[in-house]
């Protein structure tokens, strides 16, 4: 049996990069990135490039990386804020942006994953989220149709895998990443650490190593502080 285990984030991502393709990438904030796979993609030079994710890193760091190199075209967000390339390239018209309310994002990634093409919810109706989205009627309110999102590649970020790619995600870090992992072509993982199979407890796997189909030893482990505190302890 082929191991899932690769030497190095840019053998991880060899055969999978391509221009157009449509990325899942984890992260909320700065916690979760997959920040040493992000890189690769940024030296990969591939362009036109659709993102799915919370937000697009911050100054210098995370996705922010392939804004600067002008290689996305298309960002699917629910956070825009404190990223002022973002920003820019947006109200310019050069970065096409499909906002999301934060709570549908994740839904609709975790339908992805689940096969359901479509679902309806509350969140956003009657405004400019809803429209040219069709609506029904239940229990005499109204719910806008969202549909599923998934991608050519998820790249995620875990704590800890196992050789069969079990994951496990420390604390804030288990955000998008474990609805992503199920909802790509192929998902690869970047993890702190690889465990031997049989090391975890079955009940404490996040995510089970059938939606994971390459592992590497993350090279970036940064964890930076996102919003530092000013105001003095007592």
């Amino acid at each position: 049996m082929r191991s899932k285990v690769y030497a190095d984030p840019r053998a991880a991502l060899a055969g999978l990069l391509f221009d157009g393709m449509t990325i899942m990438s984890g992260g909320f904030g700065l916690a979760g990135n997959p920040e040493s796979l992000i890189p690769e993609i940024r030296a990969a030079g591939v362009k036109g490039l659709t993102v799915i994710s919370n937000n697009a890193g911050a100054d210098g760091f995370g996705l922010w990386m392939l804004l600067q190199s002008g290689q996305i075209a298309k960002m699917v967000s629910s956070y825009v804020g404190d990223n002022q390339l973002f920003e820019e390239q947006y109200l310019s018209g050069r970065l096409e942006l499909e906002l999301t309310p934060q709570g549908t994002l994740a839904e609709r990634i975790r339908a992805g994953g689940a096969g359901i093409p479509a679902f309806y919810t509350r969140t956003g109706v009657g405004t400019i989220v809803a429209e040219g989205k069709p609506t029904e009627t239940f229990d005499g309110e109204t719910y806008v149709r969202e549909t599923w999102l998934r991608a050519d590649l998820a790249i995620v970020k875990a704590w800890r895998a196992d050789l069969e790619g079990n994951l496990m995600y420390r604390k804030t870090a288990r955000n998008f990443n474990p609805v992503m992992a199920t909802a790509g072509r192929v998902t690869v993982v970047e993890a702190e650490e690889i465990v031997p199979v049989g090391t975890f407890d079955p009940d404490h796997v996040h995510t089970p190593g059938i939606y994971v189909d390459r592992i590497v030893q993350s090279t970036i482990n940064e964890k930076r502080i996102e919003k530092r505190t000013v105001r003095p302890r007592n």
